[in-house]
């Protein structure tokens, strides 16, 4: 099919144009400012923890910067850089797919950009046909979108003016699209799994060429969701850490696609994104939430002559299906899709504490200053000390169902409901 790519308002002036691009240089020239910013999915490094100070643990609607509607669905988590916030969102059953530019500091709507696309009707009622996280590099920002016949990247610079725009091919899912792209110093990471053949791209984000890419090895597997991680040792060159049901954790060549080492199969499909704690990767699979869910740890200094990393611990009970874990210190914090919270230690997998909270939940964790944020599907926001003892801090509720993780820049926590997008600014200390 044809995409119609249009814009949902008035092509901004020339004013603009040259206003943004002095506000990117700007943003490159201080390494502090470029810090603040939340550029992919759980942040710059891929951890979701922040060390931004004065968010309160409980507020309530009128504590808000400002509480904004957002035309459609989405279930991605916003991206911010300076003060341009990218969300995206769905309409009518995918037939379009939105990408929304809004300032950060006011919630005012800067531009909007829409592809046509075929319309889809997942399996699962919580893929939005917008759920994957758009990443930024501060000068352009990256976009994916599925239907059956194209699975689409997209690049736009932060005018709204689109870049490039590429198909990867035809898309097979049950689901729908889930992963999230990453920018990598010049490339785009993009890992095509789905029902079928399935590999990982590098594009070069200024062009969307291929820098290389790498199949992922098919049996027969259903798709994965897990968006992958950069890990940079500082003993040698970075690694691309990925986690999918056909290779279980593994790693390859940032600059190649080669494959370092992997962990071994996993039996059912990955969802939630590989963390790093205590010099092991952790990372879990499953199905249906509570249904053979398996976590494990690998080892990647332990690998063998055929480049299989060694199996550390391995947990079966209260283990998140889809909300991706979060480490602070020396502990694994596991929400589970069904509300109950898990302290583990990290080099061992033995359990600290156990706490029983309750409800459902898909967003993943959020560390902010030592306080773990977790955003419920009904939309209460629960926050909880990230420490070796259970301490709940506070609730809010933000008056409408929510499956997108937060997100936090500059000062100010950015939350994703269904159809609306909430500010909360720090406190001065």
């Amino acid at each position: 099919m044809q995409f119609a790519d249009r814009a949902a308002n008035a092509r901004p002036n020339r004013l603009w144009r040259v206003a943004a691009a002095c506000g990117c240089l700007a943003v490159f020239s201080c390494g502090m400012v470029m810090a603040e910013n939340w550029p992919q999915f759980r942040g710059a490094d891929g951890t979701g923890v922040s060390a931004e100070k004065g968010l309160p643990t409980s507020w309530s609607q009128g504590d808000y910067a400002w509480d904004v509607a957002i035309d459609g669905i989405g279930h991605a988590s916003p991206v911010i850089w300076g003060n341009n916030v990218f969300v995206t969102s769905s309409e009518d059953e995918g037939a379009v797919r939105r990408l929304v530019c809004l300032e950060a500091q006011t919630g005012k709507q800067r531009w909007s950009r829409t592809i046509g696309m075929n319309r889809l009707r997942p399996a699962n009622q919580k893929s939005s046909m917008a759920s994957s996280t758009p990443a930024t590099d501060g000068e352009r920002v990256y976009v994916l979108f599925a239907d059956k016949e194209n699975y689409l990247a997209a690049a736009y610079d932060f005018a709204g003016e689109l870049l490039w725009r590429r198909s990867l091919g035809a898309f097979e899912s049950q689901h729908g699209l889930g992963v999230s792209p990453i920018v990598v110093d010049d490339m785009l990471i993009v890992c095509n799994d789905q029902d079928g053949p399935s590999s990982i791209f590098a594009l070069d984000k200024k062009t969307g060429g291929t820098r290389w890419v790498t199949p992922r090895t098919f049996r027969g597997q259903s798709t994965s969701y897990s968006t992958p991680l950069v890990w940079r040792d500082g003993k040698g060159p970075p690694q691309l850490i990925c986690a999918s049901g056909p290779m279980g954790i593994s790693s390859l060549d940032l600059q190649s696609g080669a494959l370092n080492w992997h962990s071994g199969e996993f039996p059912l499909r990955t969802v939630a994104s590989p963390v790093y704690a205590g010099g092991l990767f952790i990372a879990s699979c499953g199905q249906g939430g509570r249904y053979g869910v398996l976590q494990v740890a690998v080892d990647p200094n332990s690998r063998d002559e055929n480049g299989l990393a060694k199996v550390i611990w391995k947990r079966e009970k209260m283990i998140p299906y889809v909300p991706t874990p979060i480490v602070v210190g020396d502990h694994l914090f596991d929400w589970t899709d069904e509300g109950i919270i898990a302290c583990v230690e990290a080099k061992t997998g033995k359990d600290v504490w156990v706490k029983r909270l309750g409800g459902n939940f898909t967003s993943s964790l959020l560390c902010i200053d030592g306080k773990i944020f977790a955003v419920g599907e009904s939309g209460k926001v629960t926050v909880i000390d990230a420490g070796p003892e259970f301490k709940e801090l506070g609730s809010s509720n933000l008056g409408d169902s929510s499956y997108s993780t937060p997100a936090i820049a500059n000062g100010r926590l950015f939350l994703r409901t269904f159809s609306r997008l909430k500010c909360l600014q720090a406190k001065k200390s």
